[in-house]
């Protein structure tokens, strides 16, 4: 069965018929695999904000393990791991 100009894109071309031809029912057809997939990536707007908060993530990071309590606390656990084994 060809799609008609009353038939929606979602109707032609199913499973139970037949595909038609011409670019009408090639344009349905796309249009209704676009609305089935789902998204496989990001798009550039994004990209750019998950890089964004990749990098802010990654300053406080830094910030929290060059503080002075950190490395305090690190120094003074290989100073007392050195001293067990010693």
């Amino acid at each position: 069965m060809t799609p008609t100009p009353d038939r929606t894109p979602e109707q032609a071309g199913t499973p139970d018929e037949p595909p038609a031809r011409g670019w009408r029912a090639a344009l349905a057809r796309r249009l209704v695999l676009l609305r089935e997939e789902a998204e496989a990536g990001m798009s550039t707007a994004e990209y750019a904000v998950g890089t964004v908060a990749a990098c802010a993530f990654a300053a406080v990071l830094y910030r929290v393990v060059t503080g002075d309590s950190i490395v305090g606390g690190l120094t003074d656990l290989v100073d007392r791991a050195l001293a067990t084994l010693s």
